[in-house]
């Protein structure tokens, strides 16, 4: 057991990662952090909190754990990085959890956090320059409220975050050099792909198709009405599911496998 897992090895590496990468770990976060406060603040003023809320929200945790990600296994944009990093004294086990730990558990916990003081902050502070005479006071101060970080609109991001951190944790290990950019154009090159195979499918059963988009219905037009075709209910959750979690899963696990075969 003590080869695939030993937990004074693993502190060991973590503490060895951070220390010699602080750019790409600390620096990178600290920056996420800091463009996802002026995100808020300029999406607020422009277009109102609820806009702020949602967008920083996708920004800072989607796309901030895409991005975080992307450096997690930077080692082998060289040969001797890649066999510096893969002659540790550490299992291929101890070396993907550190990487998970890092941007799958501490940068969501470190971003939700910082996340949700900032739109207290934000939220407070309008609560408090209102005028609590105004006849419209009351609907003013309803009418902004703090984001539900377990709301509906959250779980989605969740999810969302869930599949661009997987989906660049295996892009990062499979694209040695400039992973981001690659893996980026590879996930667009994809969707695009799913979204037009799934556009001729649906032309080819029916007529005045409007929408076709991935993943679960299509949009038809029917003279001046439009209607939209959905997956039965039970079959709908279920592919939601995959979505959302069996297939973010799997993405986590293949860097492992990627990982073991590198050392092998």
């Amino acid at each position: 057991m003590n080869d695939i897992f030993n937990l004074k090895r693993f502190l060991l590496l973590f503490k060895k990662v951070i220390a010699e990468r602080p750019t790409q770990t600390v620096g990178v976060t600290a920056l996420l952090l800091l463009l996802s406060f002026i995100l808020y603040a300029g999406a607020k003023m422009v277009a109102g909190f609820g806009t702020a809320q949602n967008l920083t929200l996708i920004w800072g945790m989607a796309g901030g754990g895409f991005f975080l990600s992307s450096f997690m296994f930077g080692y082998f944009n060289t040969n001797a990085g890649g066999c510096s990093y893969l002659t540790l004294p550490a299992s291929f086990f101890e070396k993907w959890l550190c990487a998970i730990l890092i941007a799958g558990i501490l940068y969501p916990i470190i971003f939700l956090s910082f996340y949700h003081l900032v739109d207290v902050a934000f939220v407070t502070a309008y609560h408090n320059g209102l005028d609590r005479s105004s006849i419209f006071y009351r609907q003013q101060l309803e009418s902004v409220y703090s984001f539900d970080l377990n709301g509906m609109i959250a779980w989605k991001v969740y999810a969302l975050f869930l599949q661009l951190t997987g989906v660049m944790l295996v892009g990062s290990l499979y694209f040695n050099k400039i992973p981001l950019i690659k893996t980026g154009l590879a996930v667009c090159l994809l969707f695009f792909i799913i979204y037009g195979l799934k556009w001729l499918i649906a032309a080819s059963l029916f007529q005045n198709v409007n929408d076709a988009g991935p993943y679960d219905h299509v949009n038809i037009q029917v003279g001046k009405e439009a209607g939209t075709l959905i997956l039965p209910a039970a079959l709908e959750n279920t592919f939601h599911i995959a979505i959302a979690f069996v297939i973010p899963v799997i993405l986590w696990f293949l860097p492992l496998a990627r990982l073991k075969e590198k050392e092998f």
